[in-house]
């Protein structure tokens, strides 16, 4: 039975891992809003349960689906991925879902935030939201995980990342936006991650490259790859929509210090050559309370959206003329693991990519 706790991770020695720590599962929630995904979300389906299929090799993996959705779910995907219906308003498990968190006897709990759609009433993507704000707890009833809730403090996972040992990246363009908690300062925003994460230092990257959306997640931009080394996004093209972003990043990345003192070994990994435009937008649904969607927008083609599992790198890819170096910068950066690509540009289509639909969960 799982249960709320009234303390903090912090108090109680638990801390949340790094990405490239041992997992014990990783769960996706299924797309299917007509009006954010086209083609009544088909073409995105597939481009899911590829990414499920790829992560299954390396571990088991567990997909969320509504009860409308759940037999077409259990054909699409590979017998050995795990399905359990679920009611949620989206698919982005990563921002919705819960943040695991681990002590040093092993034990694994879970922090559940407010979920508020990236913004709430002020610049949110969809109103309601009340499903996805209860997805922490049905994974945590499922797997019978104690969590920490955090009233009134908006975060959502694609918003940090972790090394494991006190250091956290993040943006300030998201989580120092109107829409997230605009009654707290930065400094004490810091505070309430260094609480519930259990950190000792914040690095701030000013900008993230998707403003309109998620407000600039790290997860496109940044990450930790292991203790002491961060992976970067980078081009030398001037005319590149994310050239300053991705200069800025580095140079922030290039002279921070992490937790322990340690100046950050940064990798490059490049972006896409073309920027990825939606197609289709026209059998997307208009529906009031979302967004609206335009044919030709700029879909944010990321390679640093991957994820990090047991042995291996799930990795984006988009048709795109660099998709193959990106592999190879991630292969050299990753030795000890195999890096799987992904064609991912339906996802990219409906505002985010393989670390978005993703929440690992550790082993502990």
């Amino acid at each position: 039975m799982a249960k709320r706790i009234e303390s903090t991770p912090k108090a109680d020695g638990f801390r949340m891992p790094g990405e490239f720590e041992e997992q014990k599962q990783v769960w996706m929630l299924w797309p299917e809003r007509p009006d954010n995904w086209r083609n009544g979300a088909k073409p995105a389906q597939k481009a899911f349960a590829a990414v499920a299929k790829a992560i299954s090799q390396f571990e088991p993996v567990t997909v969320c689906v509504s009860p409308a959705q759940y037999q077409h779910a259990r054909y699409e995907l590979p017998s050995e991925v795990r399905v359990v219906e679920m009611t949620s308003n989206d698919a982005w498990i990563r921002d919705c879902g819960p943040t695991f968190v681990v002590n040093d006897k092993g034990d694994v709990r879970a922090i559940d935030w407010d979920f508020n759609s990236w913004g709430g009433l002020y610049d949110g993507l969809y109103f309601p939201w009340d499903q996805d704000d209860l997805v922490p707890q049905k994974v945590c009833e499922i797997e019978g995980i104690d969590t920490y809730r955090t009233p009134g403090f908006v975060l959502e996972g694609g918003s940090i990342h972790v090394d494991g040992e006190g250091t956290l990246l993040t943006t300030e363009m998201c989580l120092l936006s109107p829409g997230r908690n605009p009654d707290m300062t930065k400094e004490e925003i810091e505070e309430k991650l260094k609480e519930y994460l259990n950190l000792e230092k914040v690095i701030w990257i000013r900008d993230g490259i998707d403003p309109y959306e998620t407000n600039g997640h790290i997860d496109d931009v940044a990450c930790f790859i292991r203790p002491g080394e961060v992976a970067c996004i980078w081009t030398e093209d001037e005319n590149h929509p994310f050239y300053r972003q991705a200069q800025d990043a580095y140079k922030t990345l290039c002279e921070a210090t992490d937790a322990k003192g340690r100046k950050l070994k940064v990798h490059k990994l490049c972006l896409s050559k073309e920027p990825c435009y939606l197609k289709g937008a026209d059998t997307i649904e208009c529906i009031e309370g979302t967004l609206p969607r335009e044919e030709g927008e700029v879909s944010i083609a990321s390679y640093m959206n991957f994820l990090i599992v047991n042995g291996g790198i799930i990795l984006p890819q988009y048709g795109d003329e660099n998709d193959a170096l990106a592999i190879e910068q991630v292969q050299a950066m990753f030795p000890d693991r195999k890096v799987v690509g992904v064609r991912t540009e339906e996802i990219a289509y409906g505002g985010g990519n393989i670390h978005c639909i993703t929440q690992q969960q550790p082993r502990g």
